[in-house]
């Protein structure tokens, strides 16, 4: 599974790129007073969709792609939430959504990322890259905290006030805090790629055989 996603560490990059963006066009809206379904925000609304679908298809691919000792279903899961998020934002964006949907929907994400999260950590530690490892398990609990922070907010365990936007923040913290860990991810995963690939014994060749002397 690492080395599959170290094949793959562009797409998480540019999975990292995307939701960057998403993070800053959530806090934006959030500093203003103006209702979501003002007509104004209907295409920054909208192109969070595309956004959004574009960091779902590349988490997707990232998982699966190139993958010949094993796939990260986990990576796969986040990356169909993310999908459905997308394809909500853009395609239906005239329709009525409640919140428990979309705050479902990250629930799945962090949890999903979570999991990978702590996978990535064992397997540093293993390898005696014990620094890392406390970081990435550090992610792995953060991205807990807040599937149960969307929790919380889904079920109107969290009060919002009128013009208050809690949930635009939240969108914005979480898609900031998941933009941050794929980009690290990929630095750390594309390291972890090149060291392999430095450190792979070099056989010598087929008819050329090594005599002892």
């Amino acid at each position: 599974m690492i080395q599959t996603l170290s094949k793959n560490w562009l797409l998480l990059a540019l999975c990292g790129v995307f939701e960057a963006i998403i993070a800053a066009a959530y806090l934006i809206m959030q500093e203003t007073n103006r209702p979501l379904t003002f007509y104004s925000w209907n295409g920054t609304i909208t192109l969070i969709g595309k956004l959004t679908l574009a960091a779902g298809a590349c988490a997707i691919i990232a998982g699966i792609a190139r993958s010949t000792n094993g796939k990260s279903w986990f990576l796969v899961l986040n990356g169909l939430a993310l999908a459905a998020l997308g394809i909500i934002q853009y395609a239906f964006i005239r329709y009525p959504i409640s919140l428990l949907t979309i705050a479902l929907l990250i629930v799945l994400m962090a949890v999903s990322i979570g999991i990978l999260e702590l996978e990535i950590a064992r397997t540093l530690r293993r390898q005696r890259h014990v620094m890392d490892g406390g970081l990435f398990a550090v992610a792995g609990v953060a991205s807990a905290c807040f599937a149960l922070a969307f929790l919380a907010l889904g079920f109107r365990w969290i009060k919002i006030e009128p013009g208050s936007h809690i949930d635009l923040l939240l969108f914005g913290a979480y898609f900031g805090f998941s933009a941050i860990c794929m980009l690290a991810m990929a630095l750390r995963l594309r390291t972890q790629g090149f060291s392999q690939s430095r450190g792979a014994p070099v056989l010598p060749p087929l008819g050329n055989p090594r005599h002892a002397h």
